[in-house]
């Protein structure tokens, strides 16, 4: 097996494989047991962040916009905010010239843990706050409770994605297509 095939199998599965070649040395700080910045790893939420958030304010309005129940539209937000999220960070593989099946199992072990904890952050505070579900897209304080989740969602899941970085995982295997 070449080591092409190797890559593109071992992303296929989802594992950790980062690609550390002579051409790309500079990747290095997003290896296994690398020293990882809190740059490195705002960098990364923002990114997961992006994909997060035009899932996330889509899926509110859609919710408001229609009146739906806090639930249905928290559903929505969530299945639409992995959507957009694993969508951006496709696109940029599949640039990259990987295939679809390995560019999904790419952003699978990417993207999830990062999403799913955004998710559940900014969701919560999205209930927690007063009113906010139901205050209509007109409102300052739907708008408002909104960008104090995503912010709350970027603060919190950082040193997450900074943890797991660190150790090969989340946007570190994802890193060696941003080029």
């Amino acid at each position: 097996m070449t080591t092409d095939e190797h890559q593109t199998a071992a992303h296929s599965a989802g594992e950790e494989a980062v690609h550390h070649d002579h051409h790309h040395q500079d990747h290095g700080a997003h290896g296994h047991n690398a020293t990882v910045t809190w740059g490195m790893a705002a960098q990364a939420t923002a990114h997961c962040l992006t994909g997060c958030a035009i899932g996330e304010v889509l899926g509110m309005v859609i919710g408001t916009a229609l009146g739906l129940n806090n639930l249905a539209t928290v559903a929505l937000a969530v299945a639409l905010a992995f959507v957009f999220g694993y969508a951006l960070t496709m696109r940029g593989v599949l640039r990259a010239g990987v295939g679809f099946r390995a560019a999904v199992g790419v952003a699978l072990a990417a993207d999830t843990v990062s999403i799913a904890v955004m998710e559940i952050l900014d969701n919560g505070v999205m209930l927690a706050v007063p009113g906010a579900m139901h205050a209509g897209l007109a409102s300052p304080l739907f708008w408002g409770a909104l960008a104090f989740a995503l912010l709350v969602a970027f603060v919190l899941t950082t040193p997450i994605n900074k943890w797991m970085i660190g150790r090969g995982k989340g946007h570190a295997v994802v890193h060696q297509y941003h080029h």
